[in-house]
């Protein structure tokens, strides 16, 4: 982070302040990326020494057991305090992640009072990938990392399923999925703190803990307030599948599935977001998720509010060429003055920006993201976007030396992943494979012949099974009900084996006994 983003977020004074008491920050080199760390704290693997000691601290003495509350208490008094220094500190560096922070007192709460924190972002395995996700997380997820976050990534394989992507097989989105690993890791991702949860497994294998709390979210929210939050998939309120409305009411779950602290994810998520935080509230959960949304970078043609991977001229991709990036970015938008004309789906534009030039978006978010990063255009080094914005805008510097400069910039970052995909036999195999795949839909006649059918989830074999369905639980129950049911149970066929099955989760949702474990 610099100087110049936290006099935009605190104010000039409070940032020279800040800047005065923390220029003690240093840096840890990762593979490819320069990522915050704190003088003194030795690293990464020290911290990690850190909370193994303090959990260690935290445990009881063996023979004895801590008791509730009172040994929760007993530990957490025993906890070595946190300082407020490096607390304001790590707080600059995840606000510079975020371009909004919901809200900024939940963030310092959580900060002195949970120094290992876990931050999240969910993806669908999608197709290709490009350069704000690939990169532009990469550098945030390590800025993250480095101030004690553990950063989870969700692999939504099966929210991919239900939003239709890869043409709804699930083979082909578990390939995708593994393709974006491979790129974060040859992007420079520091691993060490990160995790890969895949959706249908822990779905799946976690099926008591994750479908109740969906059920809970769903129930106390109205259809109107569930459609709203639709448009993070992209999708139209009124061209909703029954699949694409249950995907925001499972995103909420997610956060609370996974033990999200904080919310790390774009701008374009916000509405399921607040969605959670708002849940929170019905149900009484005191500490809610930070939200710490990032910054959705411009598409590289006029009007484009964000990328698209539909318009392979919309975005650098990570396995560009570095021809193909000289000719996007030499065909890019680059107005230098203000045309006052506002891009398309505005609400994910939550800074004022007065140009909504997508190379100097580039510059500032990709190439000056990092600590200690330059910029040179046109024989000038800058360090800020400021310098770059005010010498582009006077006249000092011209369009055809941004771009030369960008360019130059952008293959240097992507030009590790590229070799990657051509040196590593295993990821050169996994990219012709999605390549594969996207031929194959563009071949496939319109209609969907052709297409797989979509994958059924695993179920017991059921074969012979008879089932009867109890009703609903309420505080009575009549001899009607009673014989109906028993007449139920006496209609099986011979050595059919017969299932009751007693509605717990429909009386849950439909609120019958208040929902209690009644």
């Amino acid at each position: 982070f610099s100087r110049s983003r936290m006099a935009a977020h605190e104010g000039p004074e409070a940032a020279d302040s800040l800047w005065a008491r923390h220029s003690s920050l240093g840096l840890t080199r990762t593979a490819r990326f320069s990522v915050l760390d704190f003088a003194g704290s030795g690293g990464p693997p020290q911290q990690q020494k850190q909370r193994k000691q303090q959990k260690q601290q935290q445990q009881p003495p063996p023979g004895k057991k801590a008791k509730g509350g009172q040994g929760n208490a007993k530990a957490a008094a025993e906890a070595p305090a946190i300082d407020e220094e490096t607390v304001l500190a790590r707080a600059a560096v995840l606000r510079s992640v975020g371009e909004e922070c919901v809200t900024e007192d939940d963030l310092m709460k959580l900060l002195r009072k949970k120094p290992g924190f876990r931050l999240y972002d969910g993806f669908e395995p999608s197709g290709r990938m490009h350069i704000a996700q690939g990169i532009f997380k990469a550098i945030n997820v390590n800025k993250c990392t480095s101030v004690g976050g553990t950063f989870v990534f969700w692999v939504a394989d099966w929210f991919a399923l239900m939003n239709d992507k890869m043409g709804g097989d699930l083979d082909k989105i578990r390939d995708v999925g593994q393709y974006f690993v491979e790129v974060w890791t040859a992007a420079g991702m520091d691993m060490s703190k990160v995790e890969f949860r895949w959706a249908s497994e822990d779905i799946t294998s976690k099926a008591h803990l994750y479908w109740p709390k969906m059920l809970d979210i769903a129930r106390r929210f109205t259809l109107a307030r569930i459609t709203k939050c639709c448009t993070i998939m992209g999708r139209a309120e009124g061209k909703l599948s029954a699949a694409q409305v249950l995907y925001p009411i499972m995103q909420c779950t997610d956060i609370f599935f996974l033990g999200a602290d904080i919310c790390q994810l774009g701008v374009d998520q916000r509405k399921v977001n607040m969605l959670a935080r708002e849940y929170c509230e019905s149900a009484g959960i005191k500490l809610k998720p930070v939200i710490l949304s990032h910054h959705m970078l411009y598409g590289l043609k006029p009007g484009q509010a964000k990328m698209s991977k539909s318009d392979p001229d919309s975005a650098i991709f990570m396995e560009d060429s570095r021809e193909d990036i000289a000719r996007k970015l030499s065909m890019a938008h680059c107005p230098r003055e203000a045309s006052g004309a506002s891009v398309a789906d505005g609400e994910m534009r939550l800074v004022v920006d007065d140009l909504q030039n997508p190379c100097l978006d580039y510059v500032e978010h990709i190439v000056l993201s990092t600590p200690s990063a330059t910029f040179t255009a046109g024989g000038t080094t800058y360090r800020t976007l400021e310098e770059v914005k005010a010498a582009f805008v006077e006249g000092r510097l011209s369009e055809q030396d941004l771009k030369a400069g960008l360019v130059d910039a952008v293959d240097e970052l992507v030009a590790p992943v590229r070799r990657h995909f051509v040196e590593n036999e295993g990821a050169r195999a996994l990219l012709a494979r999605i390549q594969g795949y996207k031929k194959q839909a563009a071949a496939e006649p319109a209609g969907g012949a052709g297409k797989k059918p979509l994958r059924r989830l695993d179920l017991e074999d059921t074969k012979g099974c008879h089932a009867v369905f109890a009703p609903l639980a309420t505080h009575t129950a009549t001899i009607g009900s009673i014989l109906t049911l028993l007449q139920q149970i006496r209609c099986a066929p011979a050595g059919a084996t017969v299932v009751l099955w007693l509605r717990d989760w429909s009386s849950f949702v439909l609120n019958r006994l208040f929902a209690g474990p009644k």
